[in-house]
């Protein structure tokens, strides 16, 4: 199943609050997610066990570099109103204070890394509207991995936001190491990450 696309105009000022309110009354089967991307909703299916395998390994191996009073979180919300997106990450790595009870989401500049861990039908998101909003917002670290990527599994780590865009610091394909600077500092073992 691929995602499907709700609203078709790039919001902005007044438009950018009523997108969000449809956001939040949608009604929505369990499991999907929903997200607002270049002013367009998106509801896309629940991810294979693969996708959810690699999330898992990832954020177990964060959960023990990362300071105490920060999280891992998984259906986090990330407002990136710049760039007309509000972003659901696979992983989110943020300060916990930052995540204010009682709202629906927060600031994408609050994460210090974020990972997107490509679906087959919805990979172009991850790779080039995501890329350019989370740079936009100056998030420090983006771990764009890509099971889909076109000949060989993938990923990509991008860094120091600068003007609306990253720099590469490393790519790797499946199998190799991929190192995540402070203040993350993290090497990942990709040998064992399942392939598609």
């Amino acid at each position: 199943m691929s995602a499907l696309a709700v609203e078709h105009q790039p919001p902005s000022g007044d438009d950018w609050d009523s997108v969000v309110h449809l956001w939040e009354e949608m009604g929505v089967p369990e499991g999907c997610k929903v997200e607002i991307i270049e002013g367009i909703i998106t509801v896309a299916p629940p991810p294979v066990n693969n996708h959810n395998l690699i999330a898992e390994l990832v954020q177990s191996r964060l959960y023990s570099v990362i300071p105490a009073d920060w999280g891992v979180f998984q259906t986090l919300n990330l407002a990136v109103p710049s760039r007309s997106g509000l972003y659901i990450p696979d992983l989110a790595v943020v300060p916990r204070d930052a995540v204010t009870k009682g709202e629906n989401f927060v600031p994408a500049a609050v994460a210090e890394l974020v990972v997107e861990i490509t679906s087959k039908s919805n990979a172009a998101n991850d790779r080039v509207a995501k890329l350019k909003g989370y740079a936009a917002a100056g998030v420090p670290l983006y771990l764009l991995i890509d099971p889909h990527a076109t000949g060989s599994p993938t990923v990509h780590l991008y860094g120091e936001p600068s003007d609306g865009k990253y720099r590469v610091l490393s790519a790797a394909k499946f199998g190799e190491a991929v190192h995540v600077p402070g203040p993350i500092n993290l090497t990942l073992d990709t040998f064992s990450w399942p392939r598609p």
